[in-house]
């Protein structure tokens, strides 16, 4: 596998699961492609994935439920050794691979509900189609630490998701990985639950969580929604219930 990172006049190879370290000027067209030659000599091609996850920056919301997509991009960027270390966009991103596959990992840096000032440019920017732009998020409607894929949808009120919404022209076909953080007890304020931090058992729920999100993203990355996402979704579904 080839995957290459280019700006004018420069261009840099890399082999299979590379670390990326850009030092470009901000004004350098960066550009993320993959292909391997296969057995009968064919070359094939790639397309990138962007992976965006949503939250806050600073560390006053580090840890918080809103942040949970921050996180999830954290883990993915452990587990395949891409560094998030370049500005672009407003988003913090890295650019690395999940096997043959391009991925650019980003966390807007520009509040929750502006998010899409980040992900609508540098999907314009890489040329990520629709359908290979994931966005994670902190999801209410869904237990915590339970999570879910999904092809497409609404924003279901969520103002970052709405963001990115209309930054990408009004389209929601584009898919998600929602992550359950259950609903505010009682008559708390939504606004409070969202920047509140995780209880001990939540926390350990949603670690457990983070490490299954990696797998899945993996799967999806590779073989599209297929039928191991179905069975995922109704496994994540029934995890807290017992037989």
């Amino acid at each position: 596998m080839l995957c290459a990172v280019s700006a004018p006049k420069t261009c840099i190879s890399y082999p299979r699961n590379p670390i990326f370290r850009l030092r470009h000027s901000a004004s350098a067209r960066l550009n993320v492609s993959a292909s391997i030659h296969d057995p009968n000599g064919f070359k094939v091609e790639y397309t990138p994935w962007l992976i965006v996850g949503l939250g806050n920056p600073g560390n006053k919301y580090h840890g918080t439920r809103h942040n949970i997509g921050f996180e999830m991009i954290d883990h993915i960027s452990q587990a395949q050794g891409i560094l998030l270390n370049t500005i672009q966009s407003k988003a913090l991103i890295g650019i690395g691979s999940i096997g043959e596959v391009p991925i650019l990992l980003a966390k807007p840096q520009a509040y929750m509900n502006f998010s899409g000032e980040s992900v609508g440019p540098l999907a314009a920017y890489y040329q990520v189609p629709l359908r290979h732009i994931l966005l994670v998020y902190d999801e209410m409607s869904l237990p915590n630490g339970v999570l879910r894929l999904q092809q497409k949808g609404g924003h279901g009120h969520h103002n970052g998701v709405k963001s990115v919404t209309e930054h990408l022209d009004g389209c929601r076909d584009f898919p998600r990985l929602c992550i359950g953080i259950g609903d505010p007890p009682g008559t708390m304020d939504m606004k409070a639950f969202l920047l509140q931090k995780f209880s001990s058992l939540e926390r350990n729920q949603v670690d457990a969580a983070l490490e299954q999100g990696v797998d899945a993203v993996r799967n999806l990355v590779h073989y599209g929604f297929n039928r191991y996402m179905t069975r995922f979704n109704l496994e994540q579904k029934y995890k807290y219930h017992k037989v």
